[in-house]
């Protein structure tokens, strides 16, 4: 049993030991010494297990007696999970050179967080939930302090450990109500003990509602989310790349995999709790986005809005509703790409730069980056005929057709509302006001994936690169 078990987890299992074998050899080898090579290589092992991944046969396996689940659901939330931290490790390293940052531990801790995710997105289990949202987390709250010598990268670490903290505080009272209410913490038990589609009994109601706070926190949708702007700000920019992308995807399975596996027989009493994030962080997001002069800021607002939109979709709850979500939320990882690849290159003599008024006539000194930033953005807003906008449509007739069509128009001027503070950069980059240009340059990496990012938001619209068939076959695996 024990070798089937370990056949199952086998690309969890070799990241982790991989992440160990860094580790030692780092610190033998004289420590930063070995940091390039080590980032290319951590790199490469995550691209490498999501083909592995990508390329497994169909169906779904489940071991450890349910605890850990490996199907179609989890597979494709692997493969973007993979792919992301990839190239956003690669995107990191760069940066972090020219700003004396450039430590082996910065690809180990990215390695253990994306061990993390893989665990959370295949989670059966509350136990095996918390084992993966910790693995994430610690390593991350390392990470958001990395630059150990700035007040203000310190400051984002505390807040974001004394606050997730407080949501995993949160999380396991809600666990240990579910526990006491079902007698059991698999999910499969969990579901049993719901009634079917029976009224959900008070005690694993209130349970959920605290499990969910614990989730919701990690995707950083209102009102648990007043850590984003600050932690966003204050982190090196590669390590606000990482939490704009990998762990957003991971946070959002780990919520589906909990309200299907777990609460699917209640879906009526979980779907009006959705929708009110659904409806709260779209408006925040969009309505604090709008006075912003940082862009690392904007972006956090920006993932506000965004997660209030996934949302949107899952308050359908069922199988279309799902795809949506999932097909959004890889959509926005790879939209986040592109856009923190510019925003890791925004230099002046030298310096880091983030205020947004620096990309005024922008255009004049690098057209290319700038239309490729522009379509980004366009993307971000929804605006056709980019592949950001098929995106959001997919969410938006999810939650129509279940019946929330007051949502789904919410979710429209929320839109509008939004577009705002994207269409405000790309005019500061064409009709903005002379002044002090950016000077930085960019590397190879940095240039691939900002117009590859470019390149797919334009070109996707063909038949979307088979992404929303694939996001379809993983919600059926889930509510199969």
């Amino acid at each position: 049993m024990i070798g089937t078990d370990l056949t199952v987890i086998l690309p969890e299992l070799v990241l982790a030991v991989y992440g160990m074998a860094a580790l030692m050899w780092g610190a033998w080898r004289g420590k930063d010494a070995e940091a390039p090579m080590l980032f290319w290589l951590t790199a490469l092992v995550m691209a490498g297990l999501g083909a592995w991944i990508g390329l497994e046969p169909e169906g779904g396996r489940t071991t450890f007696g349910g605890a850990f689940v490996n199907d179609g659901f989890a597979r494709f939330a692997k493969v973007v999970i993979l792919f992301a931290a990839a190239i956003v490790l690669l995107m990191s390293q760069e940066f972090l050179r020219r700003n004396k940052l450039l430590h082996f531990e910065f690809p180990i801790l990215v390695a253990y967080s994306v061990t993390g995710m893989m665990l959370m997105v295949s989670a059966g289990d509350l136990i095996a939930l918390y084992m993966g949202l910790e693995l994430q987390s610690l390593a991350l709250y390392v990470i958001a302090a990395f630059r150990r010598d700035s007040a203000r990268s310190t400051e984002a670490g505390l807040k974001y450990f004394v606050l997730g903290a407080l949501s995993s505080g949160l999380l396991l009272y809600g666990a240990s109500l579910v526990y006491g209410y079902a007698g059991t913490t698999s999910f499969s038990g969990i579901m049993a003990a719901t009634g079917g589609e029976g009224q959900l009994p008070v005690g694993l109601l209130i349970g959920l509602v605290f499990v969910l706070t614990g989730l919701v926190f990690k995707v950083s949708a209102v009102p648990f989310h007043m850590w984003t702007p600050d932690v966003y700000e204050g982190s090196p920019t590669p390590v606000t790349a990482f939490f704009a992308t990998a762990p957003k995807m991971a946070a959002m399975g780990l919520i589906i995999r909990v309200l299907f596996d777990a609460f699917g027989g209640a879906i009526g009493d979980w779907t009006q709790i959705v929708a009110l994030l659904a409806l709260l962080s779209m408006y925040l997001g969009a309505f604090a986005g709008i006075g912003q002069k940082d862009i690392k800021r904007l972006m956090a607002y920006s993932s506000i809005t965004h997660m209030g939109f996934a949302f949107l979709g899952l308050t359908a709850g069922n199988a279309q509703g799902v795809q949506a979500t999932l097909f959004y939320m890889a959509v926005y990882v790879t939209m986040n790409i592109g856009v923190f690849a510019f925003i890791l290159n925004m230099e002046r003599d030298g310096q880091p730069v983030t205020r947004i008024s620096a990309l005024s006539m922008y255009s004049r000194v690098e057209p290319l980056r700038a239309a490729a930033l522009m379509v980004l953005m366009f993307s971000l807003a929804g605006i056709p005929p980019l592949v950001g906008f098929f995106a959001k449509v997919y969410v938006l007739q999810a939650a129509y057709e279940a019946g929330f069509a007051w949502l789904a128009v919410a979710g429209v001027i929320a839109s509008v509302i939004g577009a705002y503070y994207y269409l405000r950069i790309v005019y500061l980059m064409y009709f903005g006001e002379p002044g002090e240009v950016l000077d930085g340059t960019m590397p190879a990496v940095h240039w691939a994936a900002l117009m590859g990012a470019a390149f797919v938001m334009l070109v996707g619209v063909v038949n979307l690169f088979g992404v929303d068939s694939l996001a379809g076959a993983a919600a059926k695996t889930l509510l199969k």
